[in-house]
């Protein structure tokens, strides 16, 4: 083996650094190397050409709280007791006996981060007692605030579990992205003597939407598009600091979002991409997201796939990665590290994928098809909200539908009637998913679940 070789063999085999950015509402639509034109994204052009893009990757629930206790854990949220959106006054949160990608990490020796938004519990349940060695951010949602509504309270940021400073105004807000992205790197530089995990959640783009100074009016196209420059410039700062410690090669970096855009929102919101409604929903519009995965000298890099993998893999990946074991409780996420070092051969490790909102197992995937069972759920009307105000929602109720998402992935032909031995396999799966995960749509206690954190 060469000298160049065998220094690539121990850059790999070291314990390699971990840093997920986890933007909150961005849609699948939303970058420019997903098709959006408008989109200034060259930071994150650049790491898809060094990385693995994903056109089929997946939330695993369509709303903020759920969504990052998968993340989290590698559980689907129900398997937790975190199905649904958190309040600030909500008495239950993420447990802090579950294993989480921090708790694992830091046993083998790994400096913790959170900076962002965590949303997952307050008080004894915020990032600092769920394995995180620092915490600087919000607890709850950015709208969570005095301008939103009498019934909220004061929106303060914290450091570690304190509460230091009250975000009071839009101005404050257009601060959070540059004053997430400052920690982030100073974290990393600190750390650049000891593996580490860092796990950046911004507030942007959910509403109420801000850009700072230097970016707004930046693209020509709303602020919207300049509140994705903004990110996608955090974005670049991370790598540049990465490059600049020399760590660039020893770390693992994952770019994604907790679920779909908030439509009703109109030009404060995101694109699907031509997917099927959005956030709050089961359509692919809500839980497909963009997902980019870099690892320089072990996995694949400028290439696409089309395989199905979730943010619950992450933990099992950066397992295998790290050397950790896998949490002792059961766990729903996957590997993907074979996948992401060969993408164009290997296959995805999920024979199907369950779709619940928020307690509802709405509908499940299998291979190409998914399976709507018959519910209600979010549908937008026009027209779409202007300057921050949302326009209406209305309910609708689909019946029992099948789509071929390869040929279909806006979900608009009901292949049912057409396939009835498919729909007959896929109601077999929806029946072992009430059975393990519970389904409040049909009443049913899932025997696989296990109990929430309690707020003291």
């Amino acid at each position: 083996m060469t000298i160049a070789g065998i220094l690539l063999t121990a850059t790999v085999m070291a314990k390699p650094n971990f840093v997920i950015i986890f933007c909150d509402d961005l849609g699948y639509g939303d970058l420019r190397s997903y098709g959006n034109a408008e989109r200034h994204t060259p930071n994150l052009d650049r790491l898809a050409k060094n990385g693995v893009r994903f056109t089929q990757f997946y939330s695993a629930s369509p709303g903020c709280s759920p969504s990052r206790a998968a993340l989290l854990t590698g559980c689907y949220p129900t398997r937790v007791s975190v199905p649904q959106v958190l309040n600030p006054d909500s008495p239950t949160g993420l447990n802090p006996a579950e294993t989480n990608i921090a708790s694992m990490l830091k046993g083998q020796g790994y400096r913790t981060a959170c900076v962002g938004k965590w949303h997952l519990g307050v008080k004894n349940l915020l990032p600092t007692k769920q394995g995180f060695d620092e915490y600087f951010g919000l607890p709850y949602s950015n709208d969570m605030w005095p301008p939103n509504g009498t019934y909220w309270p004061r929106l303060f940021l914290h450091e570690g579990s304190e509460p230091i400073e009250e975000v009071k105004d839009l101005e404050d807000q257009s601060r959070l992205t540059q004053r997430y992205t400052d920690r982030a790197v100073e974290f990393i530089q600190q750390s650049k003597d000891k593996p580490f995990f860092l796990y950046l959640a911004h507030a942007m783009p959910h509403v109420p939407i801000a850009a700072s100074p230097k970016f707004r009016g930046k693209t020509g196209f709303g602020l919207y598009a300049d509140t994705i420059a903004e990110l996608d410039h955090s974005v670049g700062q991370v790598l540049s600091a990465l490059k600049r410690t020399k760590l660039d090669r020893k770390t693992v970096v994952v770019f994604t979002s907790d679920n779909g855009p908030w439509l009703p929102y109109g030009e404060h919101a995101g694109s699907t991409g031509g997917l099927r409604e959005g956030k709050g929903t089961s359509f692919e519009g809500g839980f497909r997201v963009p997902a980019i995965f870099s690892f320089p000298g072990r996995w694949a890099k400028g290439v696409d796939t089309e395989e199905v993998a979730t943010t619950m893999d992450l933990l099992p990946t950066f397992a295998a990665l790290s050397g950790a074991s896998l949490p002792t409780k059961e766990i729903d996420g996957k590997s993907i590290d074979t996948l992401l070092t060969r993408p164009t051969e290997e296959k995805s490790p999920w024979s199907y994928f369950f779709y619940f909102w928020p307690g509802e197992l709405q509908a499940v995937r299998m291979g190409p098809w998914k399976l709507h069972v018959k519910h209600k759920h979010r549908f937008q009307t026009q027209p779409a909200g202007k300057g921050g105000k949302p326009a209406g929602e209305v309910t609708r109720e689909i019946d029992l539908s099948l789509f071929n998402l390869e040929e279909d992935p806006a979900e608009k032909v009901n292949l049912a009637e057409r396939y009835p031995n498919v729909v007959a396999r896929m109601m077999r799966l929806i029946e072992q998913g009430r059975a393990e995960y519970g389904d409040t749509l049909t009443g049913t206690k899932g025997s696989g679940l296990r109990p929430p954190g309690r707020v003291e």
